[in-house]
């Protein structure tokens, strides 16, 4: 199963929508963001995925956020989120609470830690805790770097980054 994995949309609409056009034509099947979605009409346009969402230290409006999960059929935002995929626990979280994603990285429980916040992508094995990070790098925010989501095939464990130089 193939998995598209965001961060950091920041409410860009235009890139959000870009970046779900391009997952849905790899053939991605269910979604994660790991948070910074900062307002409910990012929210909206999950419609229709199975996705799990993060709550990111910029997702101020909180009632708001869990509303329009509500809304689209799927569970709000929250710390910290865990999925299984093909017998895989996969740990999501937005990463800014460092102390949370420490526990997460060295619980042992997952195979796959999704995470973003510092808006630069990462694909890392951690040795010491047999768990590999994962940052898709962001969809928004104010840095000046190449917008780029990721697809992750949980099957075989192959990690694509898509990147978007055009989107600003």
């Amino acid at each position: 199963m193939k998995i598209g994995i965001l961060s950091d949309t920041h409410n860009h609409r235009r890139n959000t929508e870009v970046a779900l056009a391009a997952l849905r034509e790899r053939g991605v099947e269910r979604l994660i963001h790991c948070g910074d979605l900062t307002t409910p009409e990012i929210v909206s346009l999950f419609a229709g995925w199975p996705v799990t969402f993060a709550l990111g230290n910029m997702d101020l409006a909180r009632a708001d956020l869990a509303a329009a999960a509500q809304q689209i059929g799927v569970l709000p935002p929250a710390p910290s989120r865990e999925i299984e995929i093909a017998g895989k626990l996969i740990g999501v979280t937005h990463g800014h609470d460092h102390a949370l994603l420490t526990r997460m990285m060295m619980s042992g429980k997952y195979v796959y830690l999704c995470c973003g916040h510092t808006h630069h992508r990462l694909d890392e094995f951690r040795r010491p805790y047999s768990v590999r990070l994962i940052n898709p790098g962001a969809l928004g925010g104010s840095q000046p770097q190449t917008r780029s989501v990721a697809v992750l095939d949980v099957a075989i464990g192959a990690l694509e980054f898509i990147q978007f130089s055009e989107l600003a």
